[in-house]
């Protein structure tokens, strides 16, 4: 077992200020759902449909900010990427092949563990930890990734400070979550989960979307300037996703700390 799949480090008993950013029943509900993440017909289908749409423009935006190569086959060699909410790590296998060296960190410690196993699996080094962003050294890491998490954490605001925190000066924040619209209700909800059964039913809490105006006010209060929002749409003709300019239901951002 190589290194960076070994078992995490401990988490050290929580002081009032480290208290734990993750909700025991959203870790709870994803945690047992862990066996599932690299099934892509399974309960994480959605995210491995629009995950390379994700991708695409992750690498295009951080290729263009740190001013490498986006065709080169690991343009990110000698970045660090902290992704915060790994789930399975269906992101940060990916992104760890383009050449980052990338962290991994979930409240579950089921998760964390398919994770360690499908990586040790396919070849791919990741350190994956048991843990929230206030776990993490402030200003530690080139890019700082959370995709689909704050719509489950108890205290958004918090959770972004802690999560922005981690990214060192000049570095890249990039958050996804879903819009808090009627449009967003009837898609994501109703449509997603009790319809066409894409989610287990409960996955979502509407009240808990967030708008991309809350989101980015959130990041400017952590020191970093949203530079650019994209949204992901499906096409039910083509059965598949792709990137948009509206932001009425699944959305990404791309802001840089000063």
């Amino acid at each position: 077992m190589s290194e960076a799949n070994a078992p995490a480090r401990p988490v050290q008993p929580q002081s009032p200020a480290r208290q734990a950013t993750s909700s025991a029943e959203e870790v709870a509900r994803f945690t047992a759902m862990a066996e599932a993440w690299w099934d892509p017909t399974g309960k994480f289908k959605p995210l491995h449909r629009f995950n390379p749409v994700r991708l695409a423009f992750m690498r295009r935006k951080l290729a263009q900010h740190f001013g490498r190569d986006a065709d080169a086959v690991q343009p990110f060699e000698g970045l660090r990427l902290l992704d915060v909410g790994c789930g399975g790590g269906l992101l940060s296998e990916p992104l760890a092949r383009m050449g980052f060296a990338v962290t991994g960190i979930d409240a579950g410690e089921k998760n964390i563990g398919v994770a360690r196993i499908h990586a040790e699996q396919s070849g791919v080094a990741v350190d994956y930890r048991v843990g929230g962003p206030e776990d993490v050294e402030a200003n530690s890491f080139d890019v700082v990734l959370s995709m689909e998490v704050i719509e489950h954490v108890p205290d958004p605001a918090r959770f972004i400070s802690l999560a922005a925190g981690a990214v060192r000066s000049g570095g890249v924040f990039l958050g996804a979550t879903l819009n808090r619209t009627l449009k967003s209700y009837a898609l994501a909800v109703v449509g997603a989960e009790y319809v066409l059964r894409w989610l287990p039913a409960g996955t979502h809490d509407w009240r808990k979307f967030i708008k991309p105006s809350e989101f980015a006010a959130l990041l400017r209060d952590a020191g970093i300037e949203v530079r650019d929002q994209k949204g992901l749409a499906y096409a039910p003709f083509a059965d598949d996703w792709r990137e948009t300019d509206s932001l009425d239901v699944n959305y990404m951002l791309f802001g840089v700390k000063g």
